[in-house]
């Protein structure tokens, strides 16, 4: 669907921060598809920004602000009319779509899903709950909701082949409005890696506020780190993340060995220089970026087999996988001791980001799928008849409660 003349509008969850969490470059890269393609793309959210957001002007892309649950939306996307709108992350939709519906109705709908909320939320629940994931896990309120918006959507972008078969397989989602849309890597020159005998320590990475990666640093912490420690005394596990709260940062002990560093400028520049990367990740769900560093990086990493989940597919893997404390703990001892075993696993993680995660692979089937769907965009709607009966639905339940803060608003402010 190229052409200078077509418009596509982002309605985003946050300001894209592609230095602190996976999901923000994931929407640039995103972002960059659309560009390329010859969109006038517009981002707009109603976060409040930081001083980590990118600068979209630089990218080409125009930023504007939003309102929730305000009129003013109305007036500007009919203004705006774009051919195309993309909700990042199923709040959004609920959010926005049913205006979107109304006052801009032959808009192609898109829902980036960025990763299952109601599966990486299932997966918690087994974890406090000391369980193996179940469908009583997995039917929750979270999936209601964003399954609804899924249906409501005209394509849904997943980021994991493991989630396109669990929506496909366990909840009946038709694949003709599902695509499957991982990490798109760009071309990038090489990068100069550092040999075996060059690196040391281990490294963690993630942003603290993502529930599953402070999971993992307490996890480290408590039970794999002192394991490692005992038998490699003079090894350094370096945890770095953006926006570490005061209880991450009393973790740090240097007579430990475990340094809580925070915020890393260059994410890349710290991943290259460790010999090895944990990742002990017990409930989360979609691509892990952290392990998309390590590939470029070629840094073996240890992770479980959730951490694992959709990244190397029928690829040998540039990892190893371990799902309780013991085992994670020896997997990381020997890897990183074992010169040989590290190179093996170097090379196999090169080789990841050409082979599963290219742009110039996965950019063109987007497009061509976003082309598909809006030339037949009123056959595929009325064949989605679960989709139109929970947009009927959904018109008048959020746009009510929607209208009724409003006007609550409204009245507050005259007080």
């Amino acid at each position: 669907m190229p052409g200078n003349s077509k418009t596509l509008l982002v309605i985003g969850y946050v300001w894209p921060e592609p230095n602190s969490s996976a999901a923000g470059s994931r929407m640039l890269q995103l972002l960059s598809v659309f560009r390329s393609a010859g969109y006038q793309v517009v981002y707009g959210s109603a976060a409040e920004s930081s001083q980590h957001a990118v600068d979209l002007a630089e990218l080409g892309v125009e930023a504007v602000t939003l309102s929730l649950n305000c009129a003013s939306f109305d007036d500007y996307i009919r203004h705006l009319n774009p051919d195309v709108v993309m909700f990042d992350r199923f709040m959004m939709e609920e959010q926005f779509g049913w205006r979107v519906e109304q006052y801009c109705p032959g808009a192609l709908r898109i829902l980036d899903s960025e990763d299952l909320h109601f599966l990486r939320h299932a997966r918690h629940m087994a974890v406090k709950q000391g369980e193996e994931l179940s469908n009583a896990h997995l039917y929750n309120e979270l999936a209601k909701r964003e399954i609804a918006a899924i249906l409501r959507c005209d394509i849904t972008l997943v980021i994991s082949e493991f989630e396109w078969s669990l929506l496909r397989d366990v909840f009946n989602i038709p694949a003709e409005i599902l695509h499957y849309c991982p990490f798109m890597q760009g071309q990038m020159s090489v990068l100069e890696t550092l040999e075996f005998e060059q690196r040391e320590h281990f490294v963690s990475i993630g942003n603290f506020r993502h529930a599953p990666n402070w999971d993992a640093v307490l996890y480290l912490k408590e039970q794999i780190w002192p394991l490692i420690r005992q038998q490699l005394p003079q090894a350094e596990l370096h945890v770095y993340g953006a926006y570490p709260p005061p209880k991450a940062t009393a973790l740090h002990n240097p007579k430990q060995g475990f340094l809580v560093k925070g915020w890393a400028e260059d994410a890349l520049s710290v991943v290259g220089q460790a010999r090895v990367m944990l990742s002990p990740l017990r409930f989360g769900a979609g691509l892990k970026g952290k392990l998309i560093d390590a590939a470029l990086c070629k840094t073996p990493a240890v992770t479980s087999s959730i951490g694992a989940e959709g990244m190397y597919g029928a690829l040998p893997p540039g990892l190893l996988v371990a799902d309780d404390a013991q085992a994670f703990a020896e997997q990381a001892i020997g890897l990183y001791q074992h010169k040989a075993q590290w190179q093996v696993l170097s090379e196999y993680a090169g080789q990841l980001l050409p082979a599963r995660f290219s742009q110039a692979e996965h950019g063109p089937r987007l497009l061509a799928c976003m082309e598909h769907v809006a030339s037949n965009l009123e056959a595929l709607r009325q064949a989605n008849f679960f989709g139109s009966m929970l947009r009927h639905h959904s018109l008048k339940s959020t746009q009510y409660m929607a209208q009724w803060i409003e006007a609550k608003n409204r009245l507050k402010s005259l007080s």
